[in-house]
Protein backbone atom coordinates (compact mmCIF):
# COMPACT_ATOMS: atom_id res chain seq x y z
CA UNK A 1 0.00 0.00 0.00
CA UNK A 2 2.70 2.48 1.04
CA UNK A 3 6.26 1.77 0.00
CA UNK A 4 7.85 4.08 2.54
CA UNK A 5 7.22 6.21 5.59
CA UNK A 6 7.89 9.29 3.45
CA UNK A 7 5.06 8.32 1.11
CA UNK A 8 2.74 7.49 4.02
CA UNK A 9 3.08 10.88 5.71
CA UNK A 10 1.86 12.65 2.61
CA UNK A 11 -1.58 11.61 3.87
CA UNK A 12 -2.82 14.27 6.37
CA UNK A 13 -3.68 11.89 9.21
CA UNK A 14 -0.28 10.19 9.03
CA UNK A 15 1.45 13.52 8.56
CA UNK A 16 0.13 14.69 11.91
CA UNK A 17 0.72 11.31 13.54
CA UNK A 18 4.35 11.57 12.47
CA UNK A 19 4.64 15.16 13.74
CA UNK A 20 3.34 14.35 17.21
CA UNK A 21 5.60 11.26 17.30
CA UNK A 22 8.58 13.63 17.18
CA UNK A 23 7.39 15.26 20.41
CA UNK A 24 7.85 13.45 23.77
CA UNK A 25 4.40 12.93 25.29
CA UNK A 26 4.59 10.44 28.09
CA UNK A 27 2.02 10.90 30.82
CA UNK A 28 3.11 13.79 33.05
CA UNK A 29 5.42 15.16 30.35
CA UNK A 30 2.83 16.82 28.11
CA UNK A 31 3.87 20.50 28.17
CA UNK A 32 5.60 20.40 24.78
CA UNK A 33 2.82 18.51 22.97
CA UNK A 34 0.18 20.72 24.63
CA UNK A 35 2.00 23.85 23.44
CA UNK A 36 2.29 22.32 19.96
CA UNK A 37 -1.51 21.95 19.84
CA UNK A 38 -1.99 25.55 20.97
CA UNK A 39 0.43 26.73 18.27
CA UNK A 40 -1.41 24.66 15.68
CA UNK A 41 -4.67 26.42 16.55
CA UNK A 42 -3.12 29.89 16.55
CA UNK A 43 -1.57 29.32 13.11
CA UNK A 44 -5.04 28.57 11.71
CA UNK A 45 -6.89 31.34 13.53
CA UNK A 46 -8.93 28.91 15.60
CA UNK A 47 -10.22 29.57 19.09
CA UNK A 48 -8.10 27.68 21.60
CA UNK A 49 -8.07 27.16 25.38
CA UNK A 50 -5.19 25.64 27.35
CA UNK A 51 -6.08 25.02 30.99
CA UNK A 52 -3.91 24.50 34.08
CA UNK A 53 -3.88 20.74 33.53
CA UNK A 54 -2.53 21.40 30.00
CA UNK A 55 -5.72 20.12 28.37
CA UNK A 56 -6.27 21.82 25.01
CA UNK A 57 -9.68 22.73 23.59
CA UNK A 58 -9.81 23.91 19.95
CA UNK A 59 -13.03 25.15 18.40
CA UNK A 60 -13.86 25.33 14.69
CA UNK A 61 -17.09 26.86 13.33
CA UNK A 62 -19.58 24.80 11.37
CA UNK A 63 -19.16 24.64 7.61
CA UNK A 64 -21.79 26.09 5.30
CA UNK A 65 -25.16 24.41 5.70
CA UNK A 66 -24.32 22.95 9.11
CA UNK A 67 -24.77 26.11 11.17
CA UNK A 68 -27.96 24.84 12.83
CA UNK A 69 -26.60 21.38 13.68
CA UNK A 70 -25.72 20.46 17.24
CA UNK A 71 -22.08 21.11 18.10
CA UNK A 72 -19.95 17.97 18.32
CA UNK A 73 -17.21 17.32 20.89
CA UNK A 74 -14.30 15.35 19.43
CA UNK A 75 -12.17 13.86 22.20
CA UNK A 76 -8.90 12.03 22.73
CA UNK A 77 -5.82 12.25 24.92
CA UNK A 78 -2.33 13.50 24.06
CA UNK A 79 -0.30 11.31 26.43
CA UNK A 80 1.00 7.81 25.80
CA UNK A 81 2.38 4.86 27.76
CA UNK A 82 6.19 4.80 27.59
CA UNK A 83 7.46 1.21 27.40
CA UNK A 84 10.67 0.04 25.75
CA UNK A 85 12.53 -3.22 25.36
CA UNK A 86 15.16 -3.87 28.01
CA UNK A 87 18.51 -2.54 26.82
CA UNK A 88 16.96 -0.08 24.37
CA UNK A 89 18.57 3.36 24.46
CA UNK A 90 15.64 5.75 24.31
CA UNK A 91 14.79 8.70 26.57
CA UNK A 92 11.02 9.20 26.47
CA UNK A 93 11.47 12.68 27.94
CA UNK A 94 13.33 14.00 24.90
CA UNK A 95 13.76 11.44 22.10
CA UNK A 96 11.37 11.16 19.12
CA UNK A 97 9.79 7.81 18.28
CA UNK A 98 11.31 5.89 15.38
CA UNK A 99 8.39 4.96 13.14
CA UNK A 100 8.56 2.20 10.57
CA UNK A 101 6.22 0.28 8.25
CA UNK A 102 6.02 -3.52 8.34
CA UNK A 103 3.61 -4.99 5.79
CA UNK A 104 0.52 -2.81 6.28
CA UNK A 105 1.23 -1.99 9.92
CA UNK A 106 2.81 1.08 11.52
CA UNK A 107 5.29 0.35 14.33
CA UNK A 108 7.81 2.17 16.48
CA UNK A 109 11.23 0.57 16.86
CA UNK A 110 11.73 -1.03 20.31
CA UNK A 111 9.23 1.31 22.02
CA UNK A 112 5.52 1.82 22.33
CA UNK A 113 4.02 3.51 19.28
CA UNK A 114 1.58 5.82 21.03
CA UNK A 115 -1.25 5.00 18.62
CA UNK A 116 -3.12 4.98 21.92
CA UNK A 117 -4.01 7.81 21.63
CA UNK A 118 -2.02 9.53 18.91
CA UNK A 119 -4.66 8.35 16.44
CA UNK A 120 -7.23 10.67 18.03
CA UNK A 121 -4.84 13.63 17.95
CA UNK A 122 -3.95 12.95 14.30
CA UNK A 123 -7.62 12.64 13.28
CA UNK A 124 -8.51 15.82 15.16
CA UNK A 125 -5.69 17.86 13.62
CA UNK A 126 -6.45 16.60 10.10
CA UNK A 127 -10.11 17.52 10.59
CA UNK A 128 -9.33 20.96 12.00
CA UNK A 129 -6.93 21.64 9.11
CA UNK A 130 -9.23 20.40 6.35
CA UNK A 131 -11.01 22.83 4.03
CA UNK A 132 -13.17 20.26 2.21
CA UNK A 133 -14.87 18.24 4.97
CA UNK A 134 -18.42 19.34 5.88
CA UNK A 135 -19.19 19.25 9.61
CA UNK A 136 -21.15 20.86 12.46
CA UNK A 137 -19.38 23.19 14.88
CA UNK A 138 -16.45 21.29 16.39
CA UNK A 139 -15.17 21.38 19.95
CA UNK A 140 -11.99 19.31 19.99
CA UNK A 141 -10.68 18.49 23.45
CA UNK A 142 -7.34 16.70 23.87
CA UNK A 143 -6.68 15.75 27.49
CA UNK A 144 -3.59 14.94 29.56
CA UNK A 145 -2.59 12.10 31.91
CA UNK A 146 -5.23 9.69 30.65
CA UNK A 147 -2.83 6.79 30.94
CA UNK A 148 -2.04 7.46 34.59
CA UNK A 149 -4.55 9.42 36.66
CA UNK A 150 -7.24 10.65 34.21
CA UNK A 151 -6.45 14.01 35.83
CA UNK A 152 -6.77 15.87 32.54
CA UNK A 153 -10.38 14.84 31.90
CA UNK A 154 -11.22 15.17 35.59
CA UNK A 155 -9.95 18.78 35.50
CA UNK A 156 -11.82 19.90 32.36
CA UNK A 157 -14.25 22.78 32.91
CA UNK A 158 -17.57 21.72 31.29
CA UNK A 159 -18.63 25.35 30.81
CA UNK A 160 -16.30 25.48 27.78
CA UNK A 161 -18.64 23.22 25.79
CA UNK A 162 -21.95 23.68 24.02
CA UNK A 163 -21.96 20.27 22.36
CA UNK A 164 -24.22 17.44 23.52
CA UNK A 165 -22.61 14.78 21.33
CA UNK A 166 -19.20 13.30 22.18
CA UNK A 167 -17.15 11.26 19.72
CA UNK A 168 -14.24 9.71 21.58
CA UNK A 169 -11.50 8.24 19.34
CA UNK A 170 -9.79 5.95 21.83
CA UNK A 171 -11.01 2.50 20.81
CA UNK A 172 -8.88 -0.23 19.29
CA UNK A 173 -11.14 -2.28 17.01
CA UNK A 174 -12.42 -1.18 13.61
CA UNK A 175 -16.04 -2.06 12.86
CA UNK A 176 -16.97 -2.03 16.54
CA UNK A 177 -18.80 0.75 18.34
CA UNK A 178 -17.82 1.15 21.96
CA UNK A 179 -20.79 2.20 24.10
CA UNK A 180 -19.78 1.39 27.69
CA UNK A 181 -16.58 1.09 29.75
CA UNK A 182 -15.28 0.41 33.22
CA UNK A 183 -14.48 2.92 35.89
CA UNK A 184 -11.21 2.70 37.72
CA UNK A 185 -8.82 3.89 40.35
CA UNK A 186 -5.08 3.72 40.89
CA UNK A 187 -3.34 2.95 44.15
CA UNK A 188 0.14 3.32 45.60
CA UNK A 189 1.58 1.14 48.36
CA UNK A 190 4.75 2.67 49.81
CA UNK A 191 7.16 0.55 51.84
CA UNK A 192 9.65 2.49 54.01
CA UNK A 193 13.22 1.75 52.91
CA UNK A 194 15.58 0.76 55.73
CA UNK A 195 19.11 -0.08 54.59
CA UNK A 196 22.07 -1.94 56.11
CA UNK A 197 25.66 -2.54 55.11
CA UNK A 198 26.10 -5.33 52.59
CA UNK A 199 27.90 -8.33 54.15
CA UNK A 200 31.48 -8.34 52.88
CA UNK A 201 31.39 -11.93 51.63
CA UNK A 202 28.24 -11.39 49.52
CA UNK A 203 28.28 -11.15 45.71
CA UNK A 204 25.67 -9.11 43.83
CA UNK A 205 23.56 -10.38 40.91
CA UNK A 206 20.64 -9.18 38.84
CA UNK A 207 17.73 -11.58 39.12
CA UNK A 208 15.11 -11.04 36.41
CA UNK A 209 11.82 -12.41 35.16
CA UNK A 210 11.65 -11.70 31.42
CA UNK A 211 10.12 -12.84 28.13
CA UNK A 212 6.51 -11.99 29.01
CA UNK A 213 4.20 -10.39 26.45
CA UNK A 214 2.52 -7.86 28.77
CA UNK A 215 -0.22 -5.65 27.37
CA UNK A 216 -2.97 -3.21 28.27
CA UNK A 217 -4.33 -4.07 31.70
CA UNK A 218 -7.87 -3.36 30.55
CA UNK A 219 -7.91 -4.75 27.03
CA UNK A 220 -5.65 -7.79 27.56
CA UNK A 221 -6.33 -8.71 31.19
CA UNK A 222 -8.59 -11.54 29.98
CA UNK A 223 -5.66 -13.16 28.14
CA UNK A 224 -4.29 -14.40 31.50
CA UNK A 225 -0.80 -13.18 30.61
CA UNK A 226 1.91 -13.45 33.22
CA UNK A 227 2.55 -10.49 35.49
CA UNK A 228 6.30 -10.14 36.05
CA UNK A 229 5.90 -8.47 39.46
CA UNK A 230 3.61 -11.14 40.84
CA UNK A 231 5.88 -13.86 39.47
CA UNK A 232 8.89 -12.19 41.05
CA UNK A 233 7.05 -12.15 44.37
CA UNK A 234 6.50 -15.91 44.11
CA UNK A 235 10.11 -16.47 43.12
CA UNK A 236 11.55 -14.41 45.99
CA UNK A 237 9.22 -16.07 48.49
CA UNK A 238 10.37 -19.50 47.36
CA UNK A 239 14.06 -18.55 47.40
CA UNK A 240 13.78 -17.07 50.90
CA UNK A 241 13.30 -20.56 52.38
CA UNK A 242 16.54 -21.99 50.91
CA UNK A 243 18.97 -19.13 50.33
CA UNK A 244 20.61 -16.49 52.49
CA UNK A 245 20.13 -13.65 50.06
CA UNK A 246 19.61 -9.93 50.58
CA UNK A 247 17.90 -7.44 48.26
CA UNK A 248 19.62 -4.25 47.12
CA UNK A 249 17.27 -2.79 44.52
CA UNK A 250 13.92 -3.61 42.92
CA UNK A 251 12.22 -2.44 39.75
CA UNK A 252 9.69 -3.68 37.25
CA UNK A 253 6.90 -2.54 34.97
CA UNK A 254 6.52 0.90 33.42
CA UNK A 255 2.94 1.96 34.26
CA UNK A 256 0.16 0.88 36.57
CA UNK A 257 -2.15 0.16 33.62
CA UNK A 258 0.34 -1.96 31.64
CA UNK A 259 0.78 -5.63 32.50
CA UNK A 260 4.48 -5.74 33.51
CA UNK A 261 6.69 -7.73 31.15
CA UNK A 262 9.86 -7.62 33.22
CA UNK A 263 10.95 -7.45 36.85
CA UNK A 264 14.62 -6.95 37.75
CA UNK A 265 15.86 -7.34 41.31
CA UNK A 266 19.42 -6.84 42.51
CA UNK A 267 20.21 -9.48 45.11
CA UNK A 268 23.39 -10.54 46.90
CA UNK A 269 24.32 -13.85 48.47
CA UNK A 270 27.38 -15.91 49.45
CA UNK A 271 29.30 -17.04 46.36
CA UNK A 272 29.10 -20.65 47.57
CA UNK A 273 25.33 -20.60 46.99
CA UNK A 274 25.41 -19.30 43.42
CA UNK A 275 25.62 -22.66 41.63
CA UNK A 276 22.70 -24.00 43.66
CA UNK A 277 20.73 -20.84 42.89
CA UNK A 278 21.28 -21.25 39.16
CA UNK A 279 19.89 -24.77 39.33
CA UNK A 280 16.87 -23.49 41.23
CA UNK A 281 16.22 -20.79 38.64
CA UNK A 282 16.33 -23.32 35.82
CA UNK A 283 13.55 -25.19 37.62
CA UNK A 284 11.59 -21.94 37.88
CA UNK A 285 11.94 -21.24 34.15
CA UNK A 286 10.56 -24.71 33.40
CA UNK A 287 7.73 -24.24 35.89
CA UNK A 288 6.70 -20.89 34.45
CA UNK A 289 6.84 -22.14 30.87
CA UNK A 290 4.46 -24.93 31.84
CA UNK A 291 2.12 -22.52 33.60
CA UNK A 292 2.14 -19.98 30.77
CA UNK A 293 2.59 -22.30 27.79
CA UNK A 294 -0.34 -20.70 25.96
CA UNK A 295 -0.05 -17.04 26.96
CA UNK A 296 3.71 -16.48 27.52
CA UNK A 297 5.71 -19.41 26.11
CA UNK A 298 8.99 -17.48 26.13
CA UNK A 299 9.04 -16.53 29.82
CA UNK A 300 12.34 -17.16 31.58
CA UNK A 301 14.25 -16.38 34.76
CA UNK A 302 17.71 -14.89 34.38
CA UNK A 303 20.66 -14.42 36.73
CA UNK A 304 23.69 -12.36 35.77
CA UNK A 305 26.48 -10.59 37.59
CA UNK A 306 25.50 -7.11 38.75
CA UNK A 307 27.55 -4.13 37.65
CA UNK A 308 28.37 -1.29 40.05
CA UNK A 309 26.32 -2.73 42.90
CA UNK A 310 25.78 -0.70 46.05
CA UNK A 311 27.54 -1.27 49.35
CA UNK A 312 24.17 -1.42 51.11
CA UNK A 313 21.12 -3.67 51.06
CA UNK A 314 17.55 -3.67 52.30
CA UNK A 315 17.05 -4.59 55.92
CA UNK A 316 15.44 -8.00 56.40
CA UNK A 317 12.25 -6.25 57.50
CA UNK A 318 12.11 -4.21 54.29
CA UNK A 319 12.89 -7.29 52.18
CA UNK A 320 10.11 -9.27 53.81
CA UNK A 321 7.61 -6.46 53.30
CA UNK A 322 8.46 -6.28 49.59
CA UNK A 323 8.03 -10.02 49.17
CA UNK A 324 4.78 -10.13 51.14
CA UNK A 325 3.33 -7.14 49.28
CA UNK A 326 4.09 -8.71 45.89
CA UNK A 327 2.58 -11.98 47.07
CA UNK A 328 -0.54 -10.58 48.73
CA UNK A 329 -1.66 -7.64 46.59
CA UNK A 330 -4.68 -8.67 44.49
CA UNK A 331 -4.05 -9.05 40.77
CA UNK A 332 -5.88 -10.23 37.67
CA UNK A 333 -9.54 -10.90 36.95
CA UNK A 334 -11.74 -10.70 40.04
CA UNK A 335 -15.21 -10.99 38.46
CA UNK A 336 -16.68 -11.67 35.02
CA UNK A 337 -19.83 -9.90 33.85
CA UNK A 338 -23.00 -11.96 34.08
CA UNK A 339 -24.77 -9.55 31.67
CA UNK A 340 -22.31 -9.45 28.76
CA UNK A 341 -20.70 -12.78 27.85
CA UNK A 342 -16.93 -12.70 27.86
CA UNK A 343 -16.64 -9.22 29.41
CA UNK A 344 -14.42 -8.79 32.45
CA UNK A 345 -16.37 -6.92 35.10
CA UNK A 346 -13.69 -6.34 37.74
CA UNK A 347 -9.91 -6.67 37.68
CA UNK A 348 -6.72 -5.25 39.14
CA UNK A 349 -3.18 -5.01 37.77
CA UNK A 350 -0.05 -4.71 39.91
CA UNK A 351 1.78 -2.66 37.31
CA UNK A 352 4.88 -0.86 38.56
CA UNK A 353 7.61 -1.41 41.15
CA UNK A 354 10.40 1.07 41.84
CA UNK A 355 13.00 1.93 44.46
CA UNK A 356 13.42 5.55 45.56
CA UNK A 357 15.82 7.08 48.07
CA UNK A 358 13.37 6.52 50.90
CA UNK A 359 10.88 3.85 49.87
CA UNK A 360 9.78 1.03 47.60
CA UNK A 361 6.67 1.94 45.64
CA UNK A 362 4.15 -0.48 44.15
CA UNK A 363 1.48 0.97 41.84
CA UNK A 364 -1.72 -0.88 40.92
CA UNK A 365 -4.65 -0.15 38.63
CA UNK A 366 -8.15 -1.40 39.51
CA UNK A 367 -11.11 -1.43 37.12
CA UNK A 368 -14.77 -2.35 37.35
CA UNK A 369 -18.08 -1.58 35.72
CA UNK A 370 -19.57 -1.94 39.22
CA UNK A 371 -18.48 0.94 41.45
CA UNK A 372 -18.72 -0.95 44.75
CA UNK A 373 -16.42 -3.72 43.52
CA UNK A 374 -13.83 -1.17 42.42
CA UNK A 375 -13.74 0.18 45.96
CA UNK A 376 -13.63 -3.35 47.39
CA UNK A 377 -10.33 -3.93 45.57
CA UNK A 378 -8.96 -0.68 47.00
CA UNK A 379 -10.01 -1.79 50.49
CA UNK A 380 -8.30 -5.15 50.04
CA UNK A 381 -5.08 -3.47 48.92
CA UNK A 382 -5.32 -0.98 51.78
CA UNK A 383 -5.63 -3.85 54.25
CA UNK A 384 -2.42 -5.40 52.87
CA UNK A 385 -0.70 -2.05 53.45
CA UNK A 386 -2.03 -1.84 57.00
CA UNK A 387 -0.85 -5.38 57.81
CA UNK A 388 2.62 -4.50 56.53
CA UNK A 389 2.60 -1.09 58.25
CA UNK A 390 2.96 0.76 54.94
CA UNK A 391 1.53 3.95 53.49
CA UNK A 392 -1.40 3.57 51.09
CA UNK A 393 -3.00 6.16 48.81
CA UNK A 394 -5.55 6.28 46.01
CA UNK A 395 -4.18 8.57 43.30
CA UNK A 396 -7.12 8.72 40.88
CA UNK A 397 -10.72 7.65 40.70
CA UNK A 398 -12.79 7.91 37.53
CA UNK A 399 -16.38 6.82 36.82
CA UNK A 400 -17.69 4.00 34.70
CA UNK A 401 -19.57 4.74 31.46
CA UNK A 402 -23.03 3.14 31.59
CA UNK A 403 -24.73 1.86 28.44
CA UNK A 404 -27.40 4.22 26.99
CA UNK A 405 -30.01 2.16 25.12
CA UNK A 406 -31.53 5.32 23.59
CA UNK A 407 -28.29 6.81 22.21
CA UNK A 408 -28.99 8.80 19.02
CA UNK A 409 -25.31 9.08 18.13
CA UNK A 410 -24.95 5.29 18.30
CA UNK A 411 -27.94 4.92 15.98
CA UNK A 412 -26.37 7.35 13.50
CA UNK A 413 -23.05 5.51 13.54
CA UNK A 414 -24.91 2.21 13.01
CA UNK A 415 -26.82 3.68 10.03
CA UNK A 416 -23.72 5.05 8.30
CA UNK A 417 -21.75 1.87 8.92
CA UNK A 418 -24.45 -0.31 7.39
CA UNK A 419 -24.66 1.96 4.35
CA UNK A 420 -20.89 1.73 3.86
CA UNK A 421 -20.25 -1.90 4.73
CA UNK A 422 -23.57 -3.61 4.03
CA UNK A 423 -23.74 -5.06 7.53
CA UNK A 424 -24.30 -3.96 11.10
CA UNK A 425 -21.36 -2.91 13.29
CA UNK A 426 -20.68 -4.82 16.48
CA UNK A 427 -21.78 -3.00 19.64
CA UNK A 428 -19.31 -3.58 22.45
CA UNK A 429 -18.43 -2.67 26.02
CA UNK A 430 -14.84 -2.84 27.27
CA UNK A 431 -13.09 -3.34 30.55
CA UNK A 432 -10.68 -0.49 29.82
CA UNK A 433 -11.16 2.98 31.30
CA UNK A 434 -12.46 5.50 28.76
CA UNK A 435 -12.83 9.22 29.41
CA UNK A 436 -16.43 9.20 28.16
CA UNK A 437 -17.68 8.40 31.66
CA UNK A 438 -16.04 11.54 33.06
CA UNK A 439 -17.49 13.82 30.38
CA UNK A 440 -20.96 12.28 30.74
CA UNK A 441 -20.79 12.99 34.46
CA UNK A 442 -19.73 16.60 33.80
CA UNK A 443 -22.14 17.45 30.95
CA UNK A 444 -25.79 16.48 31.62
CA UNK A 445 -27.50 14.89 28.63
CA UNK A 446 -24.26 14.14 26.78
CA UNK A 447 -24.61 11.35 24.20
CA UNK A 448 -21.30 9.54 23.67
CA UNK A 449 -19.67 6.91 21.51
CA UNK A 450 -16.10 5.71 20.99
CA UNK A 451 -14.46 4.50 17.77
CA UNK A 452 -10.96 3.67 16.57
CA UNK A 453 -8.88 1.60 14.15
CA UNK A 454 -7.40 -1.84 14.69
CA UNK A 455 -4.50 -1.68 17.16
CA UNK A 456 -2.43 -4.52 18.53
CA UNK A 457 -0.21 -5.11 21.59
CA UNK A 458 -1.04 -1.67 22.98
CA UNK A 459 1.14 -0.52 25.92
CA UNK A 460 4.01 -2.78 24.79
CA UNK A 461 7.05 -2.16 22.55
CA UNK A 462 5.31 -4.36 19.95
CA UNK A 463 2.39 -1.94 19.70
CA UNK A 464 1.26 -1.47 16.10
CA UNK A 465 -1.71 -0.08 14.21
CA UNK A 466 -3.23 -1.15 10.91
CA UNK A 467 -2.67 1.47 8.21
CA UNK A 468 -5.71 0.38 6.13
CA UNK A 469 -7.83 0.41 9.27
CA UNK A 470 -6.70 3.93 10.17
CA UNK A 471 -7.72 5.10 6.70
CA UNK A 472 -11.03 3.23 6.75
CA UNK A 473 -11.91 4.45 10.23
CA UNK A 474 -11.09 8.04 9.22
CA UNK A 475 -13.40 7.84 6.19
CA UNK A 476 -16.15 6.38 8.39
CA UNK A 477 -15.67 9.16 10.94
CA UNK A 478 -15.88 11.85 8.24
CA UNK A 479 -18.95 10.21 6.70
CA UNK A 480 -20.76 10.37 10.05
CA UNK A 481 -19.93 14.06 10.46
CA UNK A 482 -21.33 14.67 6.98
CA UNK A 483 -24.63 13.10 8.08
CA UNK A 484 -24.98 15.44 11.09
CA UNK A 485 -26.56 18.26 9.06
Amino acid sequence: MYASLEELIENPIFKYFYEISQIPRGSGNEKEISDYLVGFAHERGLEVIQDEALNVIIKKPATKGYEQATAVIIQGHMDMVCEKNDGTIHDFKKDPLKLRIEDDMLHATDTTLGADNGVAVAYALALLDAKDIPHPALEVVITTEEETTMNGALSVDPSHFEGKILINIDSEEDGKLLVSSAGGLQTILEIPLIEENLPSEYVSFQLAVKGLIGGHSGMEIDQERGNALKLMGRLLYDLSTDFKFVVQHVRGGMASNAIPREAIITIALPEAEVAKLREKLEEWTNTLRLEFASSDPNVFVELKQAENSAATCFSDETKQKVIKALMLLPNGIQNMSLDIKGLVETSVNVGKLETTDSSIIIESDARSSVKSRKYAIADQSKLVAEILDCKFTVTSDYPEWPYNPDSKVRQLFEKVYKEREGKDPEIIAVHAGIECGIFIEKIPGLDAISIGPDMYDVHTPNEHVSIPSMLNNWEYFVAVLREMK
